[in-house]
């Protein structure tokens, strides 16, 4: 999406649904993992460099989302660091796509996600808890790699029985599901990085 002024700089986007679910992260509000800091500006940015600002790309903490930053002249951040979007750091910030990103940036997702995840495993673990049918015959849980019919009904069976504490708690009581974080992971990793997904299970959820 291009939320641009009418001058080519990006536009201010601080009240979408997605910034809005960002704000779980903190009291700081919306939060964002950086993903690529471009201290000199875009290099697509054609105007002399006394006009541009920094630049950076992040990865949204509650929703996923992709944003790009115009970051203050002074700003101290680096790959990897917590921003709160509307804190004193960041000028403005839009939503983008997968395919605005840099080469650094999109290199950078699986490990900012993981970040993410391990920071707030009772969250993830929930979502075993909690998913429910999508339809009559597709259920949240088998969009997740490598989770089919058996599967899932153990999952359903087993939760009945007693909510999951965590992901060993997971990973013990279900036979078969080996590596319960990494197949929540891939399936964040596989939402932010295609457009065309009929379903979306965490990307653009509100927590």
């Amino acid at each position: 999406m291009d939320n641009a002024d009418g001058d080519g700089t990006p536009a201010d986007d601080r009240s979408g649904g997605d910034a809005a679910a960002d704000a779980a992260a903190g009291d700081d509000g919306p939060t964002a993992v950086l993903l690529d800091v471009l201290p000199n500006g875009r290099p697509d940015d054609d105007r002399p460099q006394s006009s541009k600002s920094p630049v950076a790309y992040g990865l949204g903490v509650g929703s996923f989302a992709l944003y790009e930053l115009t970051l203050a002249d002074d700003a101290d951040a680096s790959v990897g660091d917590r921003i709160a979007l509307d804190g004193p750091t960041v000028g403005r910030y839009r939503e983008v796509s997968f395919d605005d990103l840099t080469r650094n940036a999109a290199a950078e997702i699986e490990y900012a996600a993981e970040a993410i995840v391990e920071a707030d495993e009772e969250r993830f673990v929930d979502f075993y808890n909690e998913a429910g049918p999508i339809t009559l015959r597709l259920h949240q849980l088998n969009l997740l790699p490598g989770i089919g019919k058996k599967l899932r009904n153990d999952l359903l069976d087993e939760r009945k029985r007693g909510p999951f504490e965590s992901f060993a708690d997971v990973e013990e009581r279900i036979s078969g599901l080996h590596r319960p974080r990494e197949v929540i992971l891939e399936r964040i990793v596989e939402e932010i990085r295609e457009d065309d997904l009929k379903y979306r299970t965490f990307v653009g959820r509100e927590e």
